[in-house]
């Protein structure tokens, strides 16, 4: 059921392989071959692959399937030397000397993708713990995979000569069982038969599958083969009475040279449309099968409307994938009738430039010379960047709409893939570098980065990473960032999750110092007032902190003063004079009659105020009041820029305010949250807000390069609880601050 092209095992001749190898090259190079293969078979000797098979055999069979899909001669020569740099460190110089610079560099490149750890030898996908492979990590690791095989390379040749090297993997394992050939068939039928797939290179697509599903469900596949062997004489009778009615019908409306017989028929294929379908074998449209090849696109239209005359078409099973290609180029005719006997019949009529395609894919555009930047049938650059959309899509693409919205998602430009020292494929933006890298894999990882090496030379930590680079993280035992990394002229940091766990790594080492700062505060204090058996989490709670370190870091920010803290100390609304004087050495604080929001003007009953709209104080900020001209005092807290101007111009309009004994009622207040950009932020961040039981009565959001900034207007009874709303605020997700404006 499988086909078969040129496999090593049935030429035991080794002169009749060489003269395989040197069909459609001139007599020059099939000299080179012959030197080749004796170089090889003596650099190989009886060495053999992981999988048993010989070094030498491998590289016999992967050159003669080459010359099935008719590549060219140094792709021939590149599948008999694949295997030398491995036994020679000079081996890609060796090659160039000794063959040239076209077999050496798809050697290279072939020496580069086996760089890639097999998938069932452990990505990140495998759990140490469990000992199982995570789905979902596996399928995102493939999918980096296929994508990295055509990144890596500039030549798709190089990819042609990995699907060779698998098939004849396969072919070996088909008479040689072994307990790893389950696994390699499972990677087969992720990874390599999609990849064969999308270039169109159906010999080796149908062959891979056929092979992989038959040692992964050996049961099912005899059964299917079973099936189809039962009743083969009468298959073959109904397919030649076929064949001889359809071309007498074709002739007689003059076209005469029409290639008509069954199509070959794949097991994985049948056993797929069994189980999408749920029907069973005999169901199953193509295991009778035609295939119609013409010479030109209209004869393609005609003997689609003879078929349908001879035969009743079955409704919906009718496909033009000439007016509408699949997304690899495939082009086609599909249709299926029902016979006299009541059994189903499909039939594919296509051109022979189209069935070229269909069998071969891309194998069947390359036929450029070396040196030369065009092959026979187009631009060469053309093809790469068709290639490049191609190999980025996702999903296997099904029309012509799926090729507009894959399109428009394919970046591979802008994307590169480098491995770590264990084989794993990390995927990033094009610019990324080491320190990217690192932190790509690990925030830790990015913290304690020293120094990189790429492919294990040591390099600058701003030197750009390329796709197909090993990378190698040098850390220290210990310690942070460097804040060099955060400037854009240094080239340090690419990424804006670099950027980000720089930015938060800072930040966190300043809290921790404000932390330290207002703990020194607070102690200090508290030795001088003789209360040093004072419990700090109490002190905190009684000033509405939920924890100790939020007292210190509002004492280190000035967002709660001395005076403040020594009357909850005293467990007193009033502070003694020469604590008041120790604080603040001004005008002494009388008590007076309580204004608007309890505020205390020191020296004058009942005098209009407001708050300041520049800094929107809110109790129990230190706040400090101006009198304004016919609007009473303004109120600013103890901080504001403004009414430090303000202060400059005027300092006899100074006047010093607090907050009375009782501040019931709501405040304006300003909170700034940065977050990385994502869908939803704006939500969870307002859930948060709602939950908290704050008015929001003004927003304002901008997003820029994947950056969020967002300014809520609130209003609030306290600055404890817009506390305690900060603290929720930097639990959402992305949330890089939340601070008070």
């Amino acid at each position: 059921m499988v086909s078969v092209v040129h496999s090593v095992a049935s030429q035991s001749d080794l002169e009749q392989s060489l003269h395989t190898l040197s069909e459609g090259v001139s007599s020059e190079e099939a000299a080179k071959i012959r030197l080749a293969a004796e170089f090889a078979q003596h650099v190989y000797g009886e060495k053999k692959l992981g999988s048993g098979e010989g070094v030498w055999q491998h590289a016999m069979g992967m050159a003669l399937i080459l010359v099935g899909l008719k590549l060219d001669a140094n792709c021939r020569l590149a599948a008999l030397l694949f295997a030398v740099p491995t036994y020679d460190e000079q081996g890609i110089e060796h090659l160039e000397q000794r063959f040239g610079s076209g077999p050496a560099h798809l050697v290279s490149g072939i020496s580069k993708l086996n760089r890639l750890r097999p998938i069932t030898h452990g990505f990140s996908a495998y759990s140490v713990e469990s000992g199982e492979h995570n789905p979902v990590e596996m399928k995102a690791q493939i999918e980096v995979l296929r994508k990295m095989l055509l990144a890596m390379v500039e030549d798709i040749r190089v990819v042609l000569l990995r699907l060779a090297s698998r098939t004849q993997t396969l072919r070996h394992y088909a008479v040689n069982d072994d307990a790893l050939r389950v696994h390699v068939a499972r990677e087969t039928l992720e990874l390599y038969s999609p990849l064969a797939n999308r270039l169109g290179v159906w010999e080796l697509k149908w062959e891979l599958e056929d092979l992989s599903f038959r040692f992964i469900h050996p049961d099912i596949y005899k059964k299917i083969a079973k099936n189809l062997d039962e009743k083969r004489g009468e298959r073959e009778q109904f397919i030649t009475d076929a064949v001889t009615r359809l071309r007498q019908e074709l002739a007689a409306v003059g076209i005469t040279k029409a290639e008509i017989y069954g199509r070959p028929k794949h097991i994985y294929s049948i056993w797929n449309k069994m189980r999408k379908k749920s029907v069973e074998f005999s169901e199953v449209y193509d295991v009778r099968a035609l295939r119609v090849i013409v010479d030109e696109v209209k004869d393609c239209y005609t003997a689609l409307g003879l078929v349908h005359n001879i035969w009743s078409p079955i409704s919906k099973e009718f496909d033009d994938y000439i007016s509408n290609p699949k997304g690899n180029n495939y082009r086609s005719l599909h249709t299926a009738v029902n016979c006299p006997d009541g059994r189903a019949l499909e039939v594919q009529i296509r051109t022979q430039e189209m069935h070229r395609h269909a069998e071969l894919g891309i194998a069947a555009h390359w036929r450029y010379k070396e040196g030369s930047k065009h092959s026979s049938e187009g631009n060469y650059d053309d093809k790469i960047a068709w290639l490049r959309q191609l190999l980025t899509w996702k999903d296997e693409v099904a029309d012509s709409s799926d090729w507009v919205k894959h399109y428009k998602e394919a970046a591979l430009d802008e994307t590169i893939y480098v491995m770590t020292p264990q084989g794993r494929v990390v995927d990033l933006p094009r610019g990324a570098t080491a320190v990217d890298f690192a932190y790509r894999v690990h925030t830790d990882l990015g913290h304690r980065c020293r120094g990189a090496k790429l492919d294990g030379a040591l390099v600058t930590l701003n030197t750009p990473l390329e796709t197909g680079q090993r990378v190698e993280i040098v850390v220290a035992k210990q310690g942070g960032p460097s804040r060099d990394w955060l400037n854009p002229s240094l080239g340090y940091l690419f990424t804006h999750r670099g950027r980000s766990k720089v930015k938060q790594w800072f930040s966190t080492r300043a809290l921790e110092e404000t932390i330290t700062e207002g703990r020194a505060i607070v102690n200090r204090e508290l030795q001088r007032m003789g209360e040093t058996g004072i419990r700090l989490e109490d002190l905190a709670s009684k000033l509405g902190f939920a924890k100790g370190e939020d007292l210190f870091i509002a004492v280190a920010r000035a967002e709660l003063n001395l005076r403040q803290l020594q009357s909850a100390v005293r467990g007193t609304d009033s502070v003694p004079d020469e604590l008041v004087a120790a604080d603040l050495p001004v005008r002494k604080v009388r008590a007076s009659d309580e204004s608007e929001k309890g505020i205390l003007i020191v020296g004058v009953d009942k005098l209009l105020t407001q708050l300041a709209g520049c800094c929107k104080p809110a109790p129990p900020d230190s706040i400090i009041g101006f009198v304004t001209r016919g609007k009473g005092v303004s109120i600013h807290r103890l901080d504001c820029s403004n009414f430090a101007n303000m202060e400059a111009m005027h300092p006899e309009r100074v006047i010093e305010t607090a907050w009375g004994g009782q501040t019931e009622g709501v405040f304006a207040v300003d909170i700034v949250v940065d977050a990385n950009d994502r869908q939803g932020l704006l939500r969870d961040v307002s859930e948060v807000l709602t939950r908290e039981k704050i008015n929001v009565i003004a927003v304002s959001t901008q997003s820029k390069q994947g950056e969020a900034h967002m300014r809520f207007t609130a209003e609030i009874n306290n600055v404890a609880q817009l506390k305690h709303t900060l603290l929720f605020l930097h639990e959402v997700d992305g949330v890089v601050g939340a601070r008070r404006a």
